[in-house]
């Protein structure tokens, strides 16, 4: 059993079988039940470690399907709409899951009816099994009142009043117990009996493009996965054509027969839908992996998802055949951070801002780049020259100018006096003030006797304080 420590005392958390028959329950102290059964073996509670357990069986689960969500505070709850037919149907799908949850060396009790409230309540305060909709409303009208999970002031209300099961109820007018127990318990009690549904919010929305591929007989090779990784790469490259979309990043979710699931994941630096370009990307992936793909005793059920997509025209074919430049350089940098990783193939993207530091970003290929709505160039004046390399933070120079508004005539940087010859500018640039106060920038183009050309800036301006200082921010190739 397990025991935690509430309100300075130390209570049972959790009691197995054997404990319950001998009359321990949850709540009781240790001492108590000590008393009773000196020789029982108790073990600190842990609540991370359930809450983490209950997060693998979870993402289990999804084998069977993708609505799937926790049910508080030791169970799942599984939608099994339009998903029972993979597994033979209903019949079929209760023994699956049962074997499923003994194979993962667990125990646990399954209901199967028309609603979530109506399953829960079967399984928690009744025997569960497998309900249709009359035998499930049979069932639940025998049930007590505590599956209506109230508060515990108003199941004592409902037991005076000579209201011990569901059925006695469900018989009392609704209106009459809205009004003595508010509006949430003829809600609650339609739902029980499968009068009104609620759906359940799924853990993890599932994909809007999906294919599975249940099997026979669980795969372990390579081979054989990249096999159905093709039929499925057929049927979802079919559909994005259909939806006038290309995929820009798809997981793989393999499900282990024996416990865990396994996923690997393929992005695209351009949106695509050729199943040929796709599953080189995921051989690329699967090579890299390497052993955390272990399948173990092997493979029973394989899930291809669109996580990420963009809309895609269809392409015009040309009678020479030759691939474009971006595609080509597209498939290469794609090949390329399959096989060493997203973040070791980067691009640079453009941001929203005028100071040069803060006007370019590094980021993996395969993310998508957001793209701005007005794309009307600008006309005010030609486009500055600016370095390629800039240093961030700028570096602080010494300088030597003519005039205070002129352009440096000499210059300090790392100990190197650097003489200037020639010298254009200025460009001012305004600080963000959004960010914080900064202070104005007029940036040189210069060039020193030996032509080695500079990009260098005095930030704020004479009468300020403090006064202004010199930065060089680029090198000129």
């Amino acid at each position: 059993m397990l025991i935690d420590k509430v309100g300075g005392a130390l209570r049972l958390a959790a009691v197995d079988p054997n404990a319950l028959a001998q009359g321990l329950s949850p709540g009781m102290t240790l001492a108590d039940a000590r008393a009773r059964l000196p020789e029982i073996r108790a073990e600190p509670y842990e609540p991370e470690a359930d809450a983490h357990l209950l997060d693998r069986l979870l993402e289990d689960f999804g084998r069977f399907t993708p609505m799937a969500a926790l049910d508080g505070p030791h169970g799942v709850i599984l939608d099994m709409t339009g998903c029972a037919h993979l597994f033979g149907g209903e019949r079929d799908l209760g023994p699956a899951v049962k074997a499923r949850i003994a194979r993962l060396g667990l125990t646990a009790r399954l209901a199967l009816a028309g609603t979530p409230q109506s399953a829960r309540a079967l399984c928690r305060f009744g025997p569960g099994g497998m309900f249709g909709t009359d035998s499930a409303r049979r069932a639940i009208r025998a049930l007590p009142v505590a599956a209506l999970e109230i508060s515990e002031r108003d199941t004592q209300a409902l037991k005076r009043a000579g209201l011990k099961t569901i059925g006695e109820v469900a018989e009392r007018p609704r209106a009459s117990l809205a009004a003595r127990f508010g509006a949430a318990l003829p809600t609650k009690l339609d739902r029980l009996l499968e009068v009104e549904d609620a759906r359940i919010t799924s853990h993890r929305p599932s994909a809007a493009i999906t294919a599975d591929r249940v099997l026979l007989e669980p795969i372990t090779e390579d081979a054989h996965v990249e096999t159905v990784l093709g039929d499925l790469l057929i049927e979802i490259c079919g559909r994005l054509e259909r939806s006038g979309l290309g995929a820009r990043r798809l997981k793989l979710r393999l499900f282990r027969v024996d416990d865990g699931v396994r996923w690997v994941e393929a992005r695209s630096a351009r949106p695509t839908r050729d199943p040929v370009i796709i599953a080189r990307l995921f051989r690329e992936r699967m090579a890299t992996e390497g052993e955390a793909l272990d399948p173990g005793f092997g493979f029973d059920h394989l899930r291809l998802e669109v996580s990420s997509s963009d809309p895609l025209s269809a392409e015009q074919t040309t009678f020479d055949q030759r691939p474009s430049r971006s595609k080509a350089l597209g498939d290469l940098t794609d090949r390329l951070a399959a096989r060493l990783g997203d973040d070791a193939v980067m691009r640079i993207e453009t941001v929203d801002s005028h100071l040069p530091e803060r006007a370019t970003r590094w980021r993996p290929t395969s993310q998508v780049t957001q793209v701005r709505s007005d794309k009307t160039p600008h006309t005010a004046g030609p486009t500055p020259i600016r370095p390629l390399r800039i240093f961030d933070p700028p570096q602080p120079i010494e300088v030597i100018a003519l005039a205070p508004d002129s352009p440096p005539a000499r210059f300090r940087w790392r100990r190197v006096d650097h003489r200037v010859v020639s010298a254009e500018g200025p460009e001012r640039i305004e600080g963000e003030w959004w960010r914080r106060r900064e202070r104005v920038r007029d940036y040189y183009r210069v060039e020193d006797v030996e032509g080695r050309r500079f990009w260098v800036f005095r930030a704020g301006q004479f009468g300020e304080a403090p006064p202004p200082r010199w930065y060089l921010h680029g090198l000129f190739p």
